[in-house]
């Protein structure tokens, strides 16, 4: 289809040629063409590159209405407007495409239709030649979308209909799937949840089209993590607590099926009427975005009863009927996937009784609930805090930057070395207006802090817009009995914490040998600290709060976490209250981690240099804080066989079309080439590429198959065997894993470092030991605390390979 433009249609200035050839002409001709310049008439032009324009003519020019024939067969019968197409028109290409709308300047600018050859009909706004705004768009396939368009692409919310029935109603990225969304398949299948690039990515609901029920996440359309299986009849969950907690995730409003449809009156429905999981083969259902038009890589609907099927196996293996919808008593199903593939299930039994027990007792937590220092912001206590958060490192980088560097002195240590402003609401000459209540803002060692940035080789500018960025800060559940406030940037890159006064002092005095440590020790792993700042309200009421690196900043899905201090004095997690994004601890841990030998003796090293470093400061209650992403187990290649069985059955794309479907194929190390690994910027920039034994003792890259390629460091995408400790393992007889070795990614930090052992904990300790086995118990002196933890690690997690 020809496109016009600007080049095409500026034609006057070959008629203006004409005319200024004629500058020998005397007054009075000169008189005569400027009166016929200035008059308006009916004329036909043709010119000598077989152009024809048949029209009102002003002066020289095209005026009003016109007719304009390309040599080529192109014609276009509108408005005109000096020498350019502006105003309503039909263009009419050879081709037999059309367009009739609104064009301004020579483009297709405005509101218009256009037909193409091949059938296409868009109906909508246009900009500069490309579909813009809100349009309908019906394709040569009979597919249908409608809803908002950005250069050419669907962009924003829009509603897709295939022409076998299936439709999605969401959010699309650059002509793709992406945010939230719902896909209703014609099978009855629906999926409300998150999705990237065309595939399902992050928390969801899968309602199967028998009434089952899956909720969980997805990593790039598998499902990856934990979630729960409904069986068909069962009772489900409430589906308004389900959508809150959907909308409670700030990545956008819950999208309803029936969106366009006139409103209806509200009605109480159960879970089954509304949205759900995916099968293992459904999970590969993919959208790409076509020229001609949007396509959906789906497995024939066929197979949809052998996905339900095939997610309800595990219920068989127990001889357990689907429940009636009349029994109130129902079995649930809470699965693990690692790639799409089921490595545990857990058979749980859900009641009226027991529900209405756990609300009764979640209403009695929150009566007891001890207050948090974020209660002195009343209703809008969180979002008064971000934004002053917001306000006060943006205000302190900015005005520390600017200072050249130098080393830092004794004077730039301690409470007195600090930034002090006051942010009032109208704003000052230092400070900018705001929506939040006025407040004082400090921050401490301002050069201390500015020097470790750069020692952690964080950009000053990156940093700002990691915190202060229009996108702002999430919140994060506390995972410890701290009552601390967590906030988490949106490029998962930094973690803001809350702490006290005693927490504060212990920094402060920490600090001048934290910095030499840190400074001497690049592969550290104790927690990075970014700043440390204090806000003040009114009536003298301080929140102080520290900036660190996140531990889990990672592009993989963290499966597992945990929090080990080596003690075993309540260090467990009752069942009731693990979630997907539950810290276990101690007694929670049934693996051990086998690594490679030249990784394994760094990571102990280094463990113990800052465990040395901690107990020379008096410090105890520290943990490792370690996270897991498992790989899926080599032994499910037949899986991935039936999947290329069925792409061929089907005639899906294959190769570059389907770079985002994962297939596991385990990790692999690969001898290090700094242009290939990943290098995005986060708080693990800083820190040795890691030697390993197996490869001859060079520095070695982590090889995801399918996945990425990444740098290995000290704590940072180490790659491990993890092996179940079946012999040590007390798990119920409802519950199955179905694989004892695991290949599995590591990342981990010292977290908790600002605990001193104090005369506080020293009663703690004695009085913990009259009723406790002394070395049990978390609190004890800070060199006994060292050597439990060394120990624990050494044996437990990370023992040595045969």
């Amino acid at each position: 289809m020809r496109v016009l433009n600007l080049n095409q249609i500026q034609f006057g200035t070959q008629i203006r040629h004409r005319f200024e050839s004629r500058l020998d002409l005397g007054p009075d001709q000169r008189k005569a063409v400027q009166f016929m310049e200035d008059s308006e008439r009916f004329d036909e032009k043709s010119f000598s590159n077989g152009d024809v324009y048949i029209g009102m003519i002003k002066g020289i020019l095209p005026h009003d209405k016109g007719k304009y024939t390309w040599s080529d067969g192109t014609v276009y019968e509108g408005d005109w407007e000096g020498e350019k197409m502006t105003g309503k028109g039909l263009i009419v290409w050879l081709s037999g495409a059309q367009y009739e709308g609104e064009i301004c300047g020579g483009y297709l600018h405005g509101y218009g239709t256009l037909r193409t050859s091949a059938g296409c009909i868009y109906r909508g706004g246009w900009k500069m030649n490309a579909q813009d705004g809100i349009g309908l768009k019906q394709y040569s396939n009979s597919d249908v979308y409608e809803g908002l368009w950005k250069e050419g692409v669907p962009e924003g919310s829009g509603r897709y209909t295939w022409k076998n029935g299936n439709m999605y109603v969401g959010n699309w990225k650059n002509g793709t799937i992406d945010g939230r969304g719902v896909m209703k398949w014609v099978n009855g299948d629906t999926f409300d949840g998150f999705w990237l690039n065309g595939l399902m990515h992050g928390s969801g609901i899968y309602n199967f089209g028998d009434g089952s029920l899956y909720i969980g996440t997805w990593n790039k359309g598998l499902k990856d993590g934990k979630g729960v299986f409904y069986p068909a009849g069962s009772k489900h969950p409430s589906l308004k607590k389900l959508h809150s907690l959907h909308d409670s995730d700030d990545n956008g409003v819950l999208l309803n099926i029936e969106k366009h449809e006139a409103p209806k009156a509200s009605v109480k429905r159960s879970l089954s009427e509304n949205i759900p999981v995916i099968s293992r083969f459904k999970s590969f259902r993919q959208i790409s975005h076509r020229t001609s038009s949007m396509k959906i890589n789906l497995i024939r609907n066929d197979f949809a009863q052998d996905c339900v099927c095939h997610d309800s196996s595990l219920s068989n293996v127990f001889g357990e009927d689907q429940p009636e919808a009349s029994v109130k008593s129902t079995l649930v199903y809470e699965r693990e996937y690692v790639q799409g593939v089921l490595i545990m299930e857990r058979i749980s039994e859900c009641s009226e009784s027991s529900r209405k027990k756990n609300q009764q007792n979640k209403f009695s937590v929150k009566l007891v609930k001890k207050n948090s220092c974020l209660d002195i912001f009343e209703d809008r206590r969180s979002y008064y805090l971000k934004l002053n958060l917001q306000l006060g490192i943006r205000y302190t980088v900015g005005k520390i930057t600017p200072v050249p560097a130098r080393e830092v002195r004794s004077s730039d240590f301690g409470d007195r070395a600090r930034i002090r402003m006051y942010f009032p609401r109208a704003g000052s000459k230092l400070t900018p207006p705001h929506c939040s209540i006025n407040f004082y803002w400090k921050d401490y060692c301002p050069m201390v802090f500015r020097n470790l940035r750069e020692m952690f080789k964080l950009d000053a500018a990156e940093y700002m817009m990691s915190i202060c960025g229009d996108s702002g800060l999430r919140d994060l559940s506390s995972p410890g009995k701290s009552g601390s406030i967590f906030y988490l940037s949106k490029d998962d890159r930094f973690v803001i914490k809350t702490v006290n006064k005693s927490e504060l002092k212990v920094l402060l005095n920490m600090l001048p040998k934290y910095y030499r440590h840190v400074g001497d020790h690049e592969n550290t792993l104790i927690t990075k600290f970014f700043g440390l700042h204090r806000i003040t309200i009114r009536g003298g009421k301080k929140v102080r709060f520290v900036v660190m690196g996140n531990v889990f900043c990672t592009e993989l899905q963290i499966h597992r976490r945990y929090d080990l201090k080596g003690s075993s004095q309540g260090r467990y997690t009752d069942n009731d209250k693990i979630n997907c994004n539950t810290t276990l601890k101690d007694l929670d841990l049934k693996y051990e981690f086998h690594m490679d030998k030249k990784l394994r003796e760094s990571l102990l090293k280094q463990i113990s240099l800052d465990c040395k470093f901690l107990e020379s400061q008096h410090i105890i209650d520290y943990s490792l804080l370690l996270g897991l992403h498992f790989r899926a187990p080599e032994n499910m290649k037949a899986f991935v066989e039936h999947h290329e069985s069925m792409q061929r059955q089907e005639n899906l794309p294959s190769g570059d079309e389907e770079e985002h479907l994962i297939l596991p194929k385990g990790l692999l190390l690969v001898s290090h080439e700094p242009s290939i690994v990943n290098t995005a910027p986060g708080p693990h920039i800083r820190g040795n590429t890691l030697r390993a034994y197996s490869m001859g003792n060079s520095e070695v890259d982590l090889l995801l198959p399918g996945t990425a390629r990444l740098r290995v460091q000290l704590g940072v995408n180490m790659p491990a065997q993890a092996t179940r400790n079946i012999e040590e393992d007390k798990v119920e007889a409802k519950e199955v894993e179905l694989f004892e070795v695991y290949d599995v990614v590591l990342y981990m930090g010292i977290i908790d470092i600002l605990q001193n052992y104090n005369l506080k904990k020293k009663i703690e300790h004695a009085y913990k030991s009259l009723q406790f086995d002394p070395i049990t118990v978390s609190v004890v002196e800070p060199k006994i605390y060292n050597e439990r933890f060394l120990k624990f690690l050494e044996e437990k997690v990370f023992p040595d390979t045969p």
